[in-house]
């Protein structure tokens, strides 16, 4: 080789190194740690704080929901032209809070230009506390548009978010985008304001009540009293159609408030815990449409699962509509299969799994004793540990001992399906709490 030749393949040689390192550097800018969802920016970019020392936590969730469907005649002009101000409830507090927002219903770009974020003044109210009302970015920009089909995360924001609060997540449209993604069985009054009302701190303007969460799904914070994420996935009974409203008595608000209180003492691990219950949700069967309202617990799983943030266990609460919602007596092994299927799938994961038995619904409208005779054979397998990592065992604790077949009169709300609020809380009050800490079985 000549020395020409061999300075040559020497500045070849670097240029291709400059290239790579090029290519490094642009994929790790644009990877702003919103844990692979997609942020669909526009224009507007305002300045980042890169001077800013980054702060000592774990990124957790605080509070979810799942998006369950299309809200009912929003489908022309979505929410145009109003501030949306939904009021959701923490588990963990945090020193920075981020969102996410779904358009997975709409049918054309979800075009936002303001949203805004604040702890609320007092519970069930749209008053914020004035020194905590922060403007959210998305990729740096006040304005984000939402493609249909899609979702969103916002970039972290510095504002102390309390644990067992309320918080105020507002957004604002000014253009049609329908129809609005929701979650219809929110069990607490969010608000609606005309015009754009995101950053008022009073509650004046906001005189529209809604019983729905829209668009928002999450809210994350960075919060050092927790180290991981409890997901529970369910139907109605885990969404808590028949508790309270406002007084945040699901079941899985009383575990949270378990783990929040035993966390570190003894195998009690300390993780937050998410609800991602849809009221009617199946573990086969899903409902119409594309994408399908309210989709099954196989469909549903990566989304609200596994793509949840920090998640370290599930607790799967579905079968009982897979058992009432078919003409025919659905075979237990059909439900058992498909349980069986999101354990593996969450295994994969390296996600540990706690099942629950599902409940007596005697009395109910829907009560068959060839329905009842599927139930407990789902739970017998269940017990004998050939579904999940660990049970919860609601039949059990919520049963009437008289009348295994319904339950317990204090326990039921009336319908003979779902708990009351003294049902949910005992509920929660039978989980072995150490049972949601630990790795699952390796994947041979």
């Amino acid at each position: 080789m000549t020395k020409r030749h061999g300075y040559a393949l020497l500045a070849a040689v670097i240029a291709m190194i400059v290239a790579i390192s090029g290519a490094i550097y642009v994929g790790v800018a644009a990877d702003n740690g919103t844990g692979g969802t997609r942020n669909a920016g526009a224009d507007n970019r305002a300045p980042r704080d890169s001077a800013a020392p980054a702060s000592a936590g774990t990124w957790v969730g605080t509070w979810s929901a799942s998006p369950a469907g299309a809200e009912p005649g929003t489908e022309t002009n979505g929410m145009a032209g109003r501030s949306l101000r939904n009021v959701v409830h923490t588990d963990v507090g945090g020193t920075e809070a981020r969102i996410t927002l779904s358009n997975l219903y709409g049918q054309q770009p979800l075009n936002i230009t303001h949203t805004s974020i604040a702890v609320a003044a007092t519970e069930n109210d749209a008053a914020a506390v004035a020194d905590t009302m922060r403007r959210l970015t998305f990729s740096g920009s006040t304005t984000v548009i939402v493609p249909a089909g899609a979702q969103i995360m916002s970039d972290a924001v510095r504002v102390r978010i309390p644990r067992d609060s309320d918080v105020l997540v507002t957004t604002y449209s000014p253009t049609p985008s329908g129809p609005v993604t929701y979650h219809p069985h929110a069990r607490q009054i969010s608000y609606a304001a005309q015009g754009d009302r995101t950053e008022d701190v009073t509650a004046t303007a906001y005189t529209e009540q809604t019983p729905h969460w829209r668009y928002l799904t999450a809210l994350d914070v960075l919060s050092d009293e927790s180290v991981g994420t409890v997901v529970a996935l369910g139907d109605s009974i885990t969404d808590g159609i028949t508790s309270t409203e406002g007084a945040n008595h699901r079941w899985t608000d009383v575990l949270a408030d378990r783990l929040r209180a035993a966390a570190g003492t003894g195998d009690v691990p300390r993780y937050s815990v998410v609800n991602q219950g849809i009221s009617g949700n199946q573990v086969l069967a899903e409902g119409l449409g594309w994408p399908a309202d309210n989709p099954s617990g196989l469909n549903r799983l990566e989304r609200d699962v596994l793509s949840r943030t920090n998640v370290k266990a599930v607790v799967i609460d579905l079968g009982v509509n897979d058992i009432l919602r078919n003409q025919g007596q659905v075979d237990p092994v059909t439900v058992t299969d498909g349980l069986r299927e999101m354990v593996r799938r969450a295994h994969a994961r390296g996600l540990r799994v706690v099942g629950a038995t599902l409940m007596p619904f005697g009395g109910h409208r829907g009560y068959s004793r060839s329905r009842d005779a599927v139930r407990r054979a789902v739970n017998a397998e269940i017990r004998a540990g050939k579904v999940y990592d660990a049970v919860v065992d609601f039949d059990e604790a919520l049963r009437d001992p008289y009348d295994p077949r319904r339950l317990r009169a204090d326990d039921d709300s009336g319908d003979h399906l779902h708990p009351s609020d003294k049902g949910y809380k005992r509920m929660a009050e039978v989980f072995e709490l150490g049972d949601l800490k630990g790795a699952a079985p390796a994947e041979l």
